[in-house]
């Protein structure tokens, strides 16, 4: 479980989906960004990103004032003796370090998916939701990249609903509209 529920109760999105999320948010970004880019490299930041909170926890923003882990520590016991140690510590070393273009981006990924969390939040009518509203609000001034800053504005102004809307459906291709359109 993530450090949301602390805060906000047990519906949030996991580490898993979080994690998944993550890689879909870094490709999209790697697309807006238009530059030559390492997409597998992006995957395996993504997927590696977080790792060490299954070891260390997922220390949200209040906790992480009275918190010290080892994340370096956490990392290397996980990845130890396996066939990926090398490659995956390098991974999330390189996202750690935010010096590439890669590992910005999945930083950059890694915020926004509070952003899509928060919607969802308040797409389900969880009104408390809106105090989060001000400490998003500077991210526009944290993010790394500009994309991230163009998709942050599309989230803001999305709806979580809209893909359903706007779907191919019973309503607009299929049995609901050959009767609507009076053809059955």
């Amino acid at each position: 479980k993530r450090a949301w529920s602390q805060f906000l109760g047990p519906d949030y999105a996991n580490l898993a989906e979080h994690h998944l999320r993550v890689i879909w948010l870094a490709m999209i970004l790697a697309k807006m960004e238009k530059k030559k880019v390492n997409m597998g490299k992006i995957i395996k930041m993504a997927l590696v990103h977080d790792i060490t909170e299954s070891r260390t926890g997922d220390v949200h923003y209040i906790s992480r004032q009275y918190t010290k882990r080892d994340e370096e520590k956490a990392a290397q016991d996980i990845l130890k003796d396996t066939a990926l140690e090398k490659e995956m510590l390098s991974a999330w070393h390189e996202y750690e370090t935010r010096k590439t273009l890669e590992s910005k981006l999945v930083k950059d990924a890694d915020w926004l998916d509070i952003d899509l969390e928060i919607r969802e939040q308040k797409a389900m009518g969880r009104a408390h939701m809106e105090a989060w509203d001000e400490n998003r609000a500077v991210m526009h001034k944290i993010f790394l990249t500009k994309s991230a800053k163009k998709l942050l504005k599309a989230i803001q102004e999305s709806s979580p609903t809209d893909w359903y809307k706007n779907a191919r459906s019973r309503y607009t291709e299929g049995d609901y509209k050959k009767i609507l359109d009076g053809k059955k």
